[in-house]
Order: structure tokens, then sequence, then C-alpha cells
């Protein structure tokens, strides 16, 4: 408890430190705020600067500005859409951050599913041709960005052979959940093939270490299985890089859905930041980018926890 504790204190600051940054976004614009979220259209009608400045609070400094806009976060409030007068920021979440929350679970989940056996694998037979294929699959892997594994997909999968959908998103019920998924296999490809690549690589180096300790020699001196040696005595303790870097992915991911939702056309939080920025609606854009901030702290904190949870020493220290 002390661990977590300490943990959760540590990310306070951190949490007051982006959410300042988030409400002082509005500093940046060129000129006059209300005329850049406005257009120069809207803004010449009249009581429409006023409107603007008076509900984002622009005739207040920084500092009193941050904390009404905090007073307000806090209780769940962030404001409403500039260009939608009446849509709620949080209405906007509520209906959008599962998507990318389901998009994000299942690239990770698809990640670490796929990364975890071949990175054991890969340490168990170092050197051999197998483990040399591995590497260069898993450099050409990291070597493509999401986006450009994105358009193959739709041009193999789609263009080419015509097995998959390539856009459009459909919720998952029960009449229609096969063309859930179907809609979902490229994107979640698209996803999780760099974090698949980049996983396996970092366990394969860690089990290495991990196999010359003498606790695993003893095992093996046992009689044991090499099944058994490396699943029950040798993971675990090569995890802990693993455990680090999945929950960085997990918040890398959660901002990396933007080119994936934008590409695949999934109504995510990504996609309606792309509409935020090219609409300049900055109330929509501060909110999203908090959320997005604030889940990334939040995964970090999960994995100082797992840690503890995994090692004893860290418990006791």
């Amino acid at each position: 408890m002390k661990t977590i504790g300490r943990s959760i204190l540590r990310i306070i600051p951190v949490l007051f430190i982006v959410s300042f940054f988030s409400s002082a976004y509005v500093e940046l614009l060129p000129g006059d705020p209300a005329i850049y979220l406005l257009g120069q259209e809207r803004a010449e009608e009249p009581g429409a600067r006023e409107l603007v400045n008076r509900e984002l609070r622009l005739d207040k400094d920084v500092i009193t500005r941050y904390g009404l806009w905090l007073g307000d976060v806090v209780t769940g409030d962030l404001g409403e859409s500039v260009k939608t007068q009446g849509l709620k920021v949080s209405e906007t979440i509520r209906q959008r951050l599962p998507i990318t929350l389901e998009l994000t679970a299942l690239a990770l989940g698809m990640s670490l599913l796929v990364s975890v056996p071949l990175g054991v694998y890969s340490a168990y037979r170092a050197g051999r041709r197998v483990d040399r294929g591995l590497n260069t699959a898993s450099f050409a892997a990291i070597s493509l960005p999401q986006f450009l594994v994105g358009i193959l997909l739709i041009f193999v999968l789609f263009n080419q052979l015509d097995w998959l959908p390539p856009q459009g998103w459909t919720r998952l019920t029960e009449w229609d959940w096969w063309d859930h998924i179907r809609r979902l296999i490229m994107p979640i490809v698209a996803l999780s093939l760099t974090e698949i690549a980049v996983f396996q690589r970092l366990l394969r180096a860690d089990m290495l270490a991990t196999l010359q300790n003498d606790f695993v020699l003893t095992a093996r001196a046992k009689g044991m299985s090499p099944v058994h040696v490396l699943f029950r005595h040798a993971l675990r303790p090569s995890s802990f890089s693993l455990i680090t870097l999945a929950g960085i992915s997990a918040g890398r991911l959660i901002g990396g859905t933007v080119i994936i939702e934008q590409l695949f056309q999934i109504p995510g939080i990504g996609l309606k930041m792309i509409d935020a920025i090219t609409s300049n609606d900055l109330v929509v854009l501060q909110g999203l980018v908090l959320l997005v901030a604030v889940f990334y702290v939040m995964f970090n904190l999960f994995v100082e926890i797992a840690y503890a949870l995994l090692d004893p020493r860290i418990r006791r220290g």
C-alpha cells in the first residue's frame, strides 16, 4: 500500500502540469483568440466575440482562467464545443472513448499474445535459423510506420483480395458481431505490428540474460521440461522491462489511434481530434488532449503497481 500511495503522490504534480498546459493552449493562438476560433465571418456577427470571450473566460489572466477551468474539470464539465453550441465535450468523450479504448486494448492484447511466445522461443533457440528469421522480421516491422501498414493492408486485403472492408465502423451487437470484427482486423494489425516486433526483441534480450542464472540452470538440472523452465521460471523475472514498455505503449497507442482512426474512418477520440484541429474547436481539443494525457499518466501508475505485485523486493524496499 505504501508503494501505491507514493506512486499516486508522484503523479499528482504531473497531472497539474498537464492540465495547466491543456488549459493554456489559448495563449498560443495568433491574434485575437475569438476571431481564430470563430472565423472572420462569424466573428463579425454582433455579440459573437463577446460570447466566446465570456464562455472561455478570455478576459481573465491565465492563472485565474486555469483555476476556474480546473474547478469545472473536477466536476466533469469540460465545456461546450465552440463550433457546435450545446454539444458538451464530456458527451463527445462518452460516445467516442469506448471505441478508442476497444481498439487500443485489442491492439495491445494482440501484441502481447503474439510477442511473448515469439520472444521466449527466440531466446530458447538463440542463434538458430528461427531466431535469425524472427530478428529480421522484427527489424522490418519496426521500420514500417503504422499508417503505411494500414495503407498496405487496405491495398492487399481489400483492393487485391477483397477479403475485408476497407473503412467504416459498426457497433458490436449480437446481430452484426462478425461484421464488427472484420472491420477491426486491419486497424488492429496496423497498430500492433510494430509493438509486436519491439516487445519480442525486448523480451528475447531479457530472457537470454535470465536463462544464464543459477536458478534456471538448477531447474534444468532437475530434469524439468523446457516449457516448464521457460514459462514458469524464466518468464516472470524477464517480464519487468516488457511490463514497463507495455504500459508506455498503451498510452502511446491511445494517441497513435489518431492516424489509424482517420485512415479507417473509425469514430473514436483520434478522429474527433482531427476534426477539432481542422475546425479550430479549441474547447473540444483541450478536453481530448487532457483525456489522453491523463490516460498516459494512469497507465504508468499501473506499471508501478504491477512491479510491486510481481517483485516482493520492491514492496519491501
